[in-house]
């Protein structure tokens, strides 16, 4: 039997705990992270100057009717709600005096008497020699103006039921049963059925490129073919709300588009194209807007800021950044980090 020195046993024990110590260490080490991705390659390309635009379709000029009335009243019933398509002299809604237009027309009814009462005196004290000519013609016009101002009054009350002037579609009936409605305020408009015309949103630096009979395709977002229009017209006036100035868009002869109908539409601008490097769309990153993409190089994603140039569809151009043949991230690119290890799943 082997006996161990104090001073062997005393290695053998520091040797022992060391290799306790050091064992979870290297059991705990982690791998490194590797995420999953897709890359595509940079091309050598051209991209024309094209925008992406949204709006609406609208009824064009001429085509929209307001329906108004001339005093306050309270709206009582609406017969065709917005989005109806209505027929000529269909009624619209309905509404009921308020007591202020009450009190208004018994006013002007209570003024017409009063006139007529001193026109029939001052003509019989004209007939006793007792009032002259001109005091019964001034009576005789007071008469006059008051029965004309109770007539309006009258034919204002009852103008009250809005009725559809032509065959078109309602529009812009916000108010609800019970609400009052101003003098002068529209009820409601009537798209008719005539030329309808869209209207776009864009930057307003880009508005400045624009011109009146530019081609463009606008698209519906349920599908279906293009429409070609052409450019009616620029607002370069910008949108309080959304910050955009307005691009008008004429359709084509019998195309269906319906006001109210959302749109989207590819237009060129600047006129022509720029020769460089061409990526997916999806490549390009933005981050407080410093525009960047992910390189792959070796299995490493490494962050490149680049700057963009012209977009056409599903590709953009870059200007500077970025060579032809380097590889990029597609897709995955918004959950890595600079220097981190991937994989492209395409692989």
């Amino acid at each position: 039997m082997t006996r161990l020195t104090p001073s062997a046993a005393g290695t053998a024990l520091l040797a022992l705990l060391a290799a306790c110590s050091s064992a979870p260490d290297a059991a705990e080490k982690p791998a490194d992270p590797v995420a999953t991705v897709r890359t595509a390659v940079a091309t050598s390309g051209s991209a024309a100057r094209t925008v992406a635009l949204y709006g609406v379709a609208e009824a064009g000029a001429g085509a929209e009717r307001a329906l108004a009335i001339e005093v306050e009243a309270r709206l009582a019933r609406i017969a065709a709600p917005s989005g109806t398509a209505v027929h000529a002299g269909q009624v619209i809604a309905v509404l009921t005096p308020t007591p202020t237009s009450r009190l208004e027309a018994a006013k002007a009814a209570s003024d017409a008497s009063v006139a007529n009462l001193a026109l029939a005196r001052a003509q019989r004290l004209r007939a006793d020699g007792l009032m002259s000519n001109a005091e019964v013609e001034t009576a005789r016009a007071a008469a006059t103006a008051a029965s004309a101002t109770r007539s309006a009054v009258g034919a204002r009350a009852a103008s009250l039921t809005i009725r559809a002037p032509a065959d078109g579609t309602v529009q812009a009936l916000t108010a609800r049963p019970g609400d009052i409605v101003a003098a002068g305020v529209a009820v409601a408009t009537i798209a008719t059925k005539g030329e309808a015309r869209a209207r776009f949103g864009i930057d307003p630096v880009l508005a400045a490129q624009v011109r009146a009979g530019q081609p463009l395709q606008i698209t519906r977002p349920s599908g279906g073919a293009p429409i070609a229009a052409i450019v009616a017209g620029v607002d370069p006036q910008v949108d309080p709300t959304t910050r955009l100035a307005s691009v008008f868009a004429r359709f084509a002869p019998g195309s269906r588009v319906s006001p109210g109908e959302a749109l989207g539409a590819m237009l060129p601008v600047g006129g022509g194209v720029t020769s460089g490097v061409v990526l997916p769309y999806a490549a390009l990153l933005d981050d407080g807007g410093r525009s960047y993409v992910f390189v792959v190089k070796n299995g490493v994603a490494q962050s490149r800021n680049v700057v963009p140039g012209n977009s056409a569809g599903d590709s953009i151009s870059i200007a500077s950044g970025i060579a032809p043949g380097e590889r990029v991230v597609v897709a995955g690119g918004t959950a890595i980090d600079d220097g981190m290890k991937v994989r492209d799943a395409g692989k």
